[in-house]
């Protein structure tokens, strides 16, 4: 495998400011149909909490040795202290702005016989007041960080993210979006911006061939003012879009178990090799390295700094 020298992340420093929430997740047994209705029963015999989100994109930075510092919006509530105690463990240092008024994101998995059956989610939206803090603390703590991830899954975390992107360039900090819905006009004058392919498709528009991609994609990066776009896709691998070069790299999964929050570990790679110097050829190569990894592994999963550098 032709990857390029790993460099030195201890002192990389990432901020991530995004949606945050809990995932759950129930294991059980299926050995009948219920006769109530059509559907397996599961005997539920273990559970799990990970954290998810934005929440997920900070275990992966820390995981990969780099100093992660995470801002969101929680409630007061017990999934929001569930959630801080993982981050702990993850050595994530947060700052989680508590919103009485929101119940703090979850997202319920039963898994049966190693399939995920169902998906229940719980959410509500912050309110303005809890934003707005977490948009002055984003602006105190940008002169101590290298990089900047804004991890949107449409929760209402990032509704100042136009501003977010404007205070971190005026900085001269990289800002990587991880966007979410139809409208990237949002994102615009980010350095660099990771839809998947579906996500792009739904912006930009289908495409015949590689050469309408790339013209599509580029006509989008030059819109949004962007350094760069990275339009991850699945089986195909990814590309990068910049300003003087487009550049494809093949994927690397070995065995596709679960896709869950591969988008995370993708940003989550960029800028941490982005902030400990890398050039963002570099960054998107050991991204999609490490995405190979984690969709290796069932549900929210981080790729940490032994397994990407000792696979081969």
């Amino acid at each position: 495998m032709n990857l390029p020298p790993l460099p030195d992340t201890r002192a990389a420093r990432v901020l991530i400011v995004g949606d945050v929430m809990l995932d759950r997740y129930w294991f059980g047994e299926v050995n009948r149909i219920s006769p109530e209705a059509p559907v397996p029963v599961v005997k539920v015999e273990r559970s799990e909490e990970r954290p998810g989100g934005a929440a997920n994109v900070a275990c992966n930075v820390a995981s990969l040795g780099a100093k992660a510092t995470l801002l969101s919006v929680v409630g007061a509530d017990e999934p929001a202290a569930s959630l801080e105690a993982l981050l702990e463990g993850y050595g994530v240092e947060t700052s989680l702005q508590v919103d009485p008024s929101l119940a703090t994101t979850i997202k319920l998995r039963v898994i049966g016989r190693q399939q995920q059956l169902l998906r229940i989610d719980f959410e509500t939206r912050p309110t303005h007041e809890a934003l707005a803090a977490t948009l002055k603390e984003f602006a105190a703590r940008l002169p101590d960080t290298d990089a900047v991830i804004l991890s949107d899954y449409g929760k209402g975390g990032l509704t100042h993210v136009t501003e977010m992107i404007r205070l971190a360039r005026a900085a001269g900090k990289p800002v990587l979006v991880d966007p979410k819905g139809d409208d990237f006009s949002r994102y615009r004058g980010a350095s660099l911006l990771t839809p998947n392919r579906s996500e792009f498709k739904a912006v930009a528009g289908a495409w015949q061939d590689e050469t309408e991609l790339t013209r599509k994609a580029q006509a989008l990066r030059q819109d949004l003012d962007l350094d760069a776009l990275l339009v991850t896709r699945s089986e195909e691998g990814m590309s990068l879009f910049g300003r003087d070069e487009t550049v494809h790299e093949g994927t690397r999964a070995r065995e596709v178990y679960d896709v869950s929050g591969a988008g995370d570990t993708v940003i989550a790679t960029l800028a941490v090799m982005i902030a400990a110097g890398s050039p963002v050829v570099d960054a998107m190569r050991w991204a999609n390295h490490a995405a190979g990894i984690v969709v290796g592994k069932l549900g929210t999963a981080s790729v940490t700094l032994d397994e990407i550098s000792r696979q081969d």
